[in-house]
């Protein structure tokens, strides 16, 4: 390695990072685990997937841990999220392709090295999206996977608005969780502090210097998707199969079958 040149500790960002996402989903670890029981029982042992807003490839590397003939396709935006996730996983290399790209673009697929997949996962990343741009991308994922292949999206998905009191409910037991306080600003305070942290990371300041060229922007603050909106979205795009098959409240996995 070149002289002088900054190095990190890859594996302890990418373990702080689990950490400050479990913080404010303490089931974080079960959804993964659905999501893979689901992949095990519909595809074959070697299959390839795509996972959408992978961030440094939680979800990726818990796919290939448990399926050694799998390969994944790990596509995100954040240029420093990516280079995290790129040198966390040194065993896995050759088996995770990673696409810099954005998936709210029009041609994003043209940057994928595969025209057809067998399944496409996302976690915790979709709510980012407005409603213009589900519905765009979920045609796309209508495209790319072949006929029988999952799409599997484990995230925030509210009742809609007239189904007031579960609403309030899980509003209710969100709080609770949180200790009386907006849960809301909670998760918000650790997901800064997490930033302000590794923003200081000496290997990461091209990164970071591209992060702001690109006007990263921060967490949304637009109303969350129903999941309602989400189950219509699919069905349009040509999804025949689509269901919650696990929830905790509105934290649940969506499965949507091609």
């Amino acid at each position: 390695m070149p002289r002088g040149r900054p190095t990190a500790d890859w594996a302890a960002w990418l373990a702080s990072w689990d950490r400050q996402q479990s913080s404010f989903m303490p089931t974080r670890e079960h959804r993964f685990e659905v999501m893979l029981d689901v992949l095990q029982s519909s595809l074959p042992p070697r299959f390839t997937a795509i996972d959408l807003g992978c961030g440094p490839g939680s979800l990726s590397e818990r796919l290939l841990t448990r399926f050694p003939r799998a390969r994944t396709v790990a596509v995100d935006f954040d240029p420093v999220l990516l280079r995290l996730g790129e040198r966390s996983h040194p065993t896995l290399r050759g088996r995770i392709r990673w696409v810099d790209v954005d998936i709210t673009s029009a041609d994003w697929t043209e940057s994928l090295p595969v025209r057809k997949v067998d399944a496409i996962v996302s976690t915790t990343a979709l709510h980012w999206l407005e409603g213009k741009e589900i519905k765009r991308l979920y045609a796309d994922l209508g495209r790319l996977l072949r006929p029988g292949g999952v799409f599997l999206n484990g995230d925030y998905l509210p009742w809609s608005e007239e189904r007031r009191t579960l609403r309030r409910l899980s509003a209710g037991v969100r709080t609770a969780k949180a200790g009386g306080r907006d849960p809301r600003a909670s998760w918000e305070r650790e997901w800064n502090r997490w930033w302000k942290g590794i923003e200081k990371e000496r290997a990461l300041r091209t990164a970071f210097q591209e992060r702001k060229v690109r006007g990263y922007r921060p967490h949304p603050h637009h109303e969350d998707l129903s999941l309602g909106f989400h189950k219509r979205a699919l069905r349009r795009a040509g999804f025949h199969e689509v269901a919650v098959v696990w929830q905790r409240f509105e934290n649940r996995v969506l499965l949507g079958i091609r």
